[in-house]
This record gives structure tokens, sequence and C-alpha cells, in this order.
């Protein structure tokens, strides 16, 4: 087994793959160094001396500077390394695409298509609450279908997508509140909707209702509490129409091309950008290269790392919205008085990432090397086929659930520190490590911590053939352990 890894012949840190004693010494393409301390796995190792301000790089690119000097060999942390990151910068488009593609092949997954012609990957029911006062007794109805329907009457999962807005809201938050609202109505993996208010909110149901565009009347009912006598027993009857209408929904063959994968990591560590991201991006690159979509968010953890995006824009058009999507977000951070790069988080550090660049670095490996052919603003659903970035928060639920509103019928999420959450749609946990996989098997889908000495293509193949089984209707954890939620973006003030 490797002891050390360099992710870039330009770098001038290595990534311990084991615990490594003060005292050992490791050699590592010709650079042989003594470790002055003990390094934890998956932490760094200074190839080279530095001097404060010297900058230290990582996948071929700056991750921050020294702030006190460092020998060859010496543990590299917070306690001596320093984020590069400010606020907001000056750009310049210079593309730079070099596009990883796969063979097109005949691979087909079982879905469901939808009179709209999406395709779901499941045929799920929601009941969706527009306001936070109904979840109670949207969850009581539920239960009693539930009963009722033991077996869930046709249904792949049932769940109420509960949340504490859609009243006291002004602006943006009322607009994002009800935007991904209405895009959970919409989602291809809904086999049964029933929209849920209470009457006198500011979200309320008529307007609602308005503004949802074409939908299927069979699969979409609408109830008001207020308006009627037993708000549970006018549900049930609902519950009950839409189970007329999807008992029979069966299966057919679709093509790879019609998935939109969504893209995201958290509680992340050293291997993340080792073992877990690139599998994703790998996989990225290979459905999109069988003409599928994938969408990378998180766009604080794009910071340090956005002029590789930028880079990769297909047109200049795409870059500025690049450079809007950067810099608005940095200006949200900077209008509440808060630092671009208030971010690794503590579970981040001590799996090893140092600074910001360190962990956005890491995390973009997810998107792979296709061209972003689209930028969607949070709330907004998928218009491309291809990579699209997706504006949202770093905040794992916040932003699994902006990717399933966009019409992702599944989100992969990488984590080394693990996690049990899962969003409203499938949500794949892929563990950077082993030990992790061993320890939370019960959390975690899949296990890329054998890309340590296992080739790439061996287990990309493995994780094409597991995807398929998920869209194909096999149920991840977060759906075998009854967790499927949904966080809806927060801006301002509540009345």
């Amino acid at each position: 087994m490797k002891h050390l890894m360099k992710m870039n012949p330009r770098d001038t840190v290595a990534v311990a793959l084991r615990p490594i004693p003060a005292g050992e010494q490791l050699t590592i393409d010709g650079v042989t160094v003594q470790t002055a301390q003990d390094v934890p796995q998956g932490h760094k190792i200074a190839l080279t001396a530095f001097q404060p301000e010297d900058v230290i790089t990582k996948y071929g690119y700056p991750i921050g500077h020294a702030i006190a000097p460092i020998a060859a060999g010496d543990w590299i942390h917070t306690h001596n390394i320093k984020t590069n990151l400010v606020g907001e910068e000056e750009y310049e488009y210079v593309p730079d695409i070099h596009q990883v593609t796969y063979p097109r092949r005949d691979l087909t997954f079982q879905g469901y298509r939808r009179k709209n012609g999406k395709v779901g990957i499941r045929n799920d029911l929601f009941i969706i609450p527009t306001v936070g006062c109904v979840n109670g007794i949207a969850e009581q109805m539920l239960q009693e279908f539930k009963d009722e329907h033991p077996d869930l009457g046709g249904f792949d999962n049932l769940t109420v997508l509960s949340h504490p807005y859609g009243c006291s809201q002004l602006g943006d938050d009322h607009r994002m509140t009800r935007s991904i609202l209405l895009d959970a109505v919409n989602h291809p993996n809904a086999g049964g909707v029933l929209v849920f208010g209470l009457g006198c909110e500011n979200n309320i149901v008529a307007e609602f209702r308005s503004m949802l565009g074409d939908y299927d009347e069979s699969r979409v009912k609408f109830l008001v509490a207020q308006e009627v006598g037993n708000e549970v027993e006018a549900g049930r009857a609902l519950l009950d129409e839409l189970y007329e209408a999807a008992k029979d929904d069966v299966r057919e063959p679709v093509p790879l091309s019609e998935l939109n994968i969504g893209l995201k990591c958290g509680g992340s560590d050293g291997f993340s950008g080792i073992t877990a991201n690139p599998l994703l991006g790998a996989f990225s690159d290979f459905i999109i290269s069988q003409g599928g979509t994938s969408v990378l968010t998180e766009v604080p953890e794009m910071f340090g790392a956005e002029k590789m995006l930028m880079a990769r824009a297909e047109s200049r058009e795409v870059y500025e919205d690049i450079v809007s999507l950067i810099n608005n977000f940095k200006q949200y951070f900077l209008s509440y008085g808060e630092p671009v790069y208030e971010n690794p988080s503590p579970g981040n550090k001590a799996g090893g990432i140092s600074t910001l660049e360190d962990k956005s670095l890491g995390c973009t490996q997810k998107a792979g090397t296709s061209p972003v052919v689209d930028v969607l603003q949070y709330g907004v659903k998928l218009r491309k086929k291809g990579l699209s970035l997706l504006q949202a928060p770093g905040n794992d639920l916040v932003a699994a659930s902006a990717l399933a509103a966009s019409d992702c019928q599944l989100v992969l999420f990488t984590t080394g520190r693990g996690t049990p959450f899962g969003s409203f749609v499938p949500t794949v946990k892929v563990a950077t490590n082993n030990d992790l996989f061993a320890k939370k098997g019960h959390w975690m889908d899949f296990n890329a911590g054998p890309l340590l000495e296992t080739p790439m293509a061996d287990v990309l193949e493995e994780f094409i053939t597991y995807i398929i089984s998920v869209a194909s209707g096999q149920k991840t954890r977060n759906e075998q352990n009854q967790v499927r939620e949904l966080a809806i973006f927060k801006t301002g003030v509540t009345l």
C-alpha cells in the first residue's frame, strides 16, 4: 500500500494515506522526507521548506500560504497555513477545457415516464404543506393512509415534505419557499401529490395553484384545512384518489440520457478529494457522455476553485454567469459582516482539510472535466443537458434539497465523516474511506475507499452498475431508514 499521495506533479505537499509517526522516512516522486511530528491519516506533509507567505500547492493550485517557517517533513495544517481568500476578485475568461469522454453504451434503467415527458426513478407520494402550521396534521393523515395500505399502495415512498415556512416571510424568502415547493410538486419522482394549506398563510393555496403551470390533475390534489370540516377525512379521500391514479404505474426501460444527477459532499475529510469526489467526477463525465445531466452546487465551496470552473464555461455568457454566481454569494457573506472563508468545519479540519481552497479544490473534483453549460439560480429547474452549476449554500440538507428541486432524480453525496441524512429524492452516500464504510454501513451506500489500491475504471464500472440499480428501484440507505427531508434557504427577516 502507498503511504503518501500527490494529487498533481506541481504539488508541494503530499497526503498521508495512513497515520505516520514522527521520525519516519518516506519517499515520493524521488523526494525523501522525514516526518517531524505525528501526522494523522488524511493530513498533509511538506515536501519542501516554506517561509512565511510562501504559497502552498495541492491539486496543482494554491491552497493558502505559510504563516510560520515549515521544514520538509513537517505536518501542514491550520497551525501553519492560512487561506489566501479575502473577498471579491477580478476574473478573466480564459477557456481551458480538457473533457474526458466515454463511449456511448446501450444502457438503460427502469423508470416511470410521466405525461409531461419527464422520467422519474421513484413513484413517490408527497404531501406538500404550503405552510408549516399543518405539518402535524399532514403526518396524521399520511399515517392513516399507511395503516390502510401497508404495502404503500403502489407507491415507492410516502413523504410529508415538512418545513417551518410559508408564512411570516417577505421578499426573497417568500419567493424561495414558494419556488422550492412548486418544484417539488412538479418533480418527476412524484407519482402523486397532495398540496395542503391552512388557509390564512402568505403562501395561499389558490395563488400557489395558479403558478404551477400545466399539471396532471389526476396526480396533483389540493386541500385547505380551514375550508373543510374534518381536514384529515378530506385529506384521506384525496390520498385515495391519488392511489387510484397511481396504483397501476409500471417501470419501463429508459436510456441513461434521462438521468439528472445531483453532486454534493459533506463531512469531507482528507480523502474526499482523493477517492469519492474523483469517483463522482468520473461518473459525471460518464453520464454526460451518455447524454445525461449532472449538477454541482455548494457555491461557498467553489471559492478558491472557481477559476477552474470559469475556464470550463462553454461560452462567454456562461462564464459571466459563473462570475455573478460567485461574486453574488461572496457579497451575501460580506453583507452580513462575515468573511467568505469561514470554512472548513471542525470535522473537515479533523479529517485533514486546512483551508477553504483545500476544501474547494477537493469538492469540485465531483464535477469531472465536462464543460459548464448553464448556471441556475436557486429554485430554477434544469434547462440543458450536460454539467450545470446551481446557486445554493454549502449546508447539506439545503443544498441537497435544491438539487432535488432542480429535477435531479437522485443526489450523490460523498462524505469522509459520515451522516445519516437524506433529501426527498434517493440520496446515495459514498464513503471516502474503508473505515467509515465498515463502521457506518447502515448509513453508507457505496465505498470509494478501494480507490487507494484499485484502478478508477474498475470502481467506476461497479458504481455505474450500482446507480442503475438505484435508478431502477433499489432503495438507498436514507430510504430504508425512512429519512427523507426538505430544507429551504432563508436569507431575510421573519415577521
